[in-house]
């Protein structure tokens, strides 16, 4: 070797000593760093730590430091709870797949999250260890970590594989028991439950956790006794949560043992889930106060049960009814039985409480259904109860005490047995009744005709009889009519009717109408002899007695019955007066009949007969050469009664007296007057044709027959056949040939539209048409005779034609009309009813202070009855409702309730509740509800409202339960009432809001 080699051999072993030198203090260092930074770590100075183990990582190149650092930088992360943790260890675990510290890292950040009982991320790292690397002390103790890491998110089934490795364990097996046990327990699997949970019995530490579940378990398995004395023995040294726990398992303990009064102060401990009780904590308590018959309290629980739809609220609702029934709370019960009878749970219960409900239905009336109807429906559905003779005997007389005829009807429709014909004879009266009150006597007629049919009760069928002919009377059935009121007093029975008291006056006024004055007078007569005391018809049987004889010119007789009416005085005695002192001038004496009418036209200054006795005067002065008086007198008539149908005949016996006086000129300013202000009036044509007498006498013919060409309904050459069409026409409707006359008097108007007699032709038409209840046929008639010159058919038209608008609804058109009728009319019962409708059209058109005005002035008159009476109390009581007038509305149906029947009473007792309940009158309020339903349950709508109100107040009172079952069931009931279903929903949701505060089974709809 040369000495240069040796030189560089030299020289290469000196620098390759000097790096391994570097690279020695360099690792030295490192090991240094790593140690300081473990030794951070181990204090858990995590971050100073996770930078220390970054910069070794930095310098550091030897595989099992660099993997080493990469492990703590990730877990100081993971214990810093860096967002980055995750991302490091699994860069760790996939950067150093060769790694010891590989499995440990799972187990050490499962451990970390473990112990900060972050148990769902401790699984996640649990899931990735390889068990099997794992030592034996360290696998027990990662399996019961895992297990209970499963445990605590829920995973029971995890959780049980995993702890079931370690029950056996001395370290981890008692927990492991308890927990498996307690998982048992959570999945009601109680016998497993309490073998693991007896296991761990003797142990201190779970001690105080096992006497709430064991006392629990045993009651779950039915062990109640034990169940008790384990609760009892933990009530002293528990927090209130566990002590309300305790004492429910003790009171439902005691409930099941039927030991109810033993059972009842340990439900009241119990506070709820979150401090709310459900249906089932509800009815526990409930049954324990009824078994112990403490109904008020029982009644107080089980009416807390609301939305309940299963058997425990099916058997509540049953014993809130039985309860209800003690305390003679027939309609708070009568809904708990509906509500029981509606579930199926228990079929027992739902017979025994449909039983109930019928019987209460029939006693009180039911809102929902008529009584015959929930009767009938039992029977149907039961038609082998031991019960049924007793409903059935209960369902017959149903049908007449509910007064619900009309649907009652309905349900007999077809029932074939002898009670229901008995039956169905006296609801068909009571509806015909019903009908005819309500002016539809066709309607009557046919309902009088069907219980006829049905003549098993005698006393009914002449009741029935007089009816029928009392319909026939009122649609101008005369002949008909006196047959049945002859039938009717023939009948055995007919003695025993309310009816027989009044037949000699119904017999009296039937011969009136045709016109056989010698029979009425007769019954006229037998019927003044035997009612002294019926003051009112008395005074109209002596009217008529009087016209009688009047009619057939026995006038002293006339005025005999007109004097005895004026002396009774129960009604205006103008008409009498002045029919009087007619007759007087009648029988001769014409200076007192003269005489007794000037007293008349003086006494009487608002009689409507004032312008007859004014034209009878004039004429009578007339007759007594008393001319200027004659004149006068008419003139006074013209003057005072414009509208007057006698002013026209008043002109005309002017005209005469001047013609009869040689002054033509005057006698034909008259007769002109006549004929162009009332023209086709009979005075008009009789004017015509005494101006033609006088131009012709002037020798005037020209002047004649130009001003008589001005008048369209004369047509002087075809007057002979103008008569001869209109008398044929006539003569059929004076025979009662009704089509024929028809027939005839629209062929007479068709050929002869502006003839002599179109007056009493369009009248004479509307008439027959109104006698065959063809109104829309009649109308157009009347109205030409409205609108025609004043005349002895404007009246009838005016009420007539009126009448025809308000039955269409058409306010607008009626209320011109009633307001002509109502100055212009000379009989008062026209007058009232003007009035009358006068007020209900102006209501009707939103003008209320006429309606009130118009009601007002109808309720002076001291002879209305009483419908005329309810009707104007109900329309000032409607208004003042309109108006926001609360206390004169209650005034006015105080009153309504006091005269009305039928609909109208039915809505003045809805107010009476209405107002009680305004006024705080809870109990009161529901009386009046409760009556509603029993006398008007026919009315539905009067109904649903009553209940609405029922409603509020039973929730005013506490009640909860029968307040949402009555507006649940007026929502199911009623849906053709969109105003009250709307109310009942909104006081639903109100109410249902405030009971789910503190009842858990109440689930609220969404939006409400």
């Amino acid at each position: 070797m040369t000495i240069k080699n040796i030189v560089a051999l030299l020289l290469a072993t000196t620098f390759s000593f000097q790096v391994l030198a570097q690279q020695s203090a360099a690792y030295t260092s490192n090991l240094v760093d790593y140690q300081k930074a473990l030794s951070l770590y181990n204090n858990q100075q995590y971050l100073a730590a996770q930078s220390l183990f970054r910069n070794v990582k930095k310098t550091a190149n030897e595989e099992v430091l660099l993997s080493d650092c990469a492990y703590y930088i990730a877990n100081c992360a993971v214990r810093l709870n860096q967002q980055n943790a995750d991302g490091l260890v699994e860069d760790f675990v996939k950067d150093y797949p060769t790694s010891t510290k590989r499995n440990t890292a799972f187990v050490d950040v499962g451990d970390y999250y473990f112990e900060n009982s972050k148990y769902a991320h401790a699984k996640k790292w649990y899931d990735k260890v390889n068990e099997s690397a794992l030592g034996r002390n360290e696998r027990e103790k990662f399996y019961f970590k895992n297990g209970y890491a499963a445990f605590s998110t829920k995973n029971y089934r995890e959780a049980k594989k995993n702890l079931s490795r370690v029950e056996n364990s001395q370290e981890y097996g008692s927990q492991a028991k308890y927990y498996i046990g307690f998982m048992a327990y959570e999945g009601d699997d109680y016998d497993k439950a309490n073998e693991y949970f007896d296991q761990v019995s003797d142990q201190e530490r779970y001690q105080e956790k096992l006497s709430y579940y064991q006392a629990d378990l045993n009651f779950k398995l039915g062990n109640f006794e034990k169940a008790i004395k384990l609760a009892e023995d933990r009530l002293e040294t528990s927090d209130d949560t566990e002590v309300s726990e305790l004492s429910k398992i003790i009171g439902e303990s005691y409930f099941n043992l039927k030991q109810y009064k033993e059972a009842i102060p340990y439900l009241k401990a119990y506070k709820g889930k979150r401090g709310r009780w459900n249906n089932t904590d509800f009815y526990q308590l409930g049954y324990a106060y009824y078994k112990q018959a403490n109904y008020d309290n029982a009644i107080s629980e089980f009416n807390k049960i609301v939305d309940g739809r299963n058997a425990i609220a099916q058997n509540a609702y049953y014993h809130l009814g039985e309860s209800y029934i003690n305390l003679d709370k027939k309609q708070e019960a009568l809904n708990a039985f509906k509500n029981a009878s509606e579930m199926d749970f228990d079929l027992k219960i739902q017979e025994d409480a449909w039983l109930n409900y019928a019987k209460i239905s029939y006693e009180i009336g039911n809102p929902y259904q008529s009584a015959p109807q929930v009767l009938a429906g039992y029977l149907d559905e039961y038609p082998n109860t031991p019960y049924k003779e007793e409903i059935e005997t209960l369902l017959i007389d149903s049908y007449i005490t509910s007064k619900n005829y009309k649907e009652a009807l309905k349900l007999l429709e077809g029932k074939k047995n002898f009670e229901n014909k008995v039956a169905y004879q006296k609801v068909a009266f009571y509806r015909g009744i019903e009908l005819y009150n309500e002016t539809q006597y066709q309607e009557a007629s046919l309902l009088f005709d069907e219980s006829l049919k049905e003549p098993r009760d005698p006393k009914y069928t002449a009741r029935t009889t007089f009816w029928k002919a009392e319909t026939d009377y009122n649609l101008t059935n005369y002949e008909d009519a006196l047959i049945g009121f002859k039938q009717f007093q023939q009948q055995t029975h007919s003695a025993s009717t309310p009816e027989f008291e009044n037949i000699d006056y119904n017999l009296a006024y039937t011969y009136f109408k045709q016109k056989n004055y010698p029979k009425a007078t007769e019954y006229f007569n037998q019927f003044i002899q035997n009612k002294k005391e019926d003051k009112v018809r008395l005074n109209d049987a002596y009217l008529r007695l009087g016209d009688g004889h009047f009619v057939t010119s026995q006038y002293s007789n006339a005025i005999n019955a007109y004097e005895r009416a004026i002396a009774l005085n129960e009604i205006e005695s103008d008409y009498p007066f002045f029919q009087k002192a007619i007759s007087v001038g009648y029988s001769g004496n014409s200076s007192k009949k003269i005489s007794e009418l000037e007293t008349f036209i003086e006494s009487y200054p608002k009689s409507k007969l004032r312008d007859d006795a004014m034209y009878e005067l004039g004429n009578s002065y007339v007759k007594a050469n008393e001319t200027d008086k004659a004149m006068a007198i008419y003139n006074r008539l013209s003057n005072e009664y414009r509208m007057s149908s006698f002013v026209p005949k008043a002109l005309l016996r002017q005209g005469l007296v001047y013609y009869n006086g040689n002054q033509n000129e005057q006698a034909l300013t008259k007769f002109k007057r006549v004929a162009g202000d009332y023209p086709g009036t009979p005075e008009a044509v009789q004017a015509v044709s005494t101006a033609r007498l006088i131009y012709i006498d002037l020798g005037r013919v020209d002047d004649y027959a130009a001003w008589v060409r001005t008048l369209d309904y004369v047509e002087v050459t075809d007057v002979d056949l103008d008569n001869a069409t209109y008398e044929a026409a006539e003569k059929q409707y004076l025979d009662n040939n009704t089509d024929k006359a028809i027939k005839q008097f629209n062929g007479y108007l068709n050929e002869f539209p502006n003839g002599i007699h179109s007056l009493q032709s369009h009248f004479y038409l509307a008439q027959l048409y109104y006698k065959k209840d063809l109104l829309g046929n009649a109308a157009p008639h009347y109205k030409y005779v409205v609108e025609a010159s004043q005349s002895e058919y404007t009246e009838e038209a005016l009420s007539r034609l009126s009448q025809y608008y308000l039955e269409s609804k058409d306010w607008n058109q009626a209320t011109p009309l009633l307001l002509r009728l109502e100055q212009e009319a000379s009989f008062p019962q026209n007058v009232i009813f003007a009035q009358s409708n006068l007020m209900k059209a102006n209501y009707q058109l939103e003008n209320y202070n006429d309606a009130v005005a118009y009601a007002e002035k109808v309720l002076t008159n001291s002879k209305i009855d009483n419908k005329i009476k309810s009707d104007a109390y109900i329309i000032i009581a409607r208004s003042a409702i309109k108006t926001g007038d609360q206390e004169k509305a209650k005034d006015a149906y105080a009153k309504v309730q006091k005269v009305a029947s039928g609909e109208t009473a039915a809505e003045a007792l809805y107010y009476n509740a209405y107002f009680k309940n305004k006024e705080g009158k809870h109990e009161a309020s529901n009386k009046s509800v409760q009556k509603l339903a029993k006398d008007f349950s026919g009315y539905k709508y009067y109904s649903a409202k009553g209940l609405v109100l029922m409603a509020k107040n039973y929730d005013a009172l506490g009640d909860a339960f029968q307040a949402t079952y009555i507006l649940e069931s007026v929502i199911e009931n009623f849906k053709e009432f969109d105003d009250v279903v709307s109310e009942a929903k909104q006081e639903l949701s109100r109410i249902k809001g405030e009971e789910s505060k503190t009842n858990s089974s109440i689930e609220i709809e969404e939006g409400n």
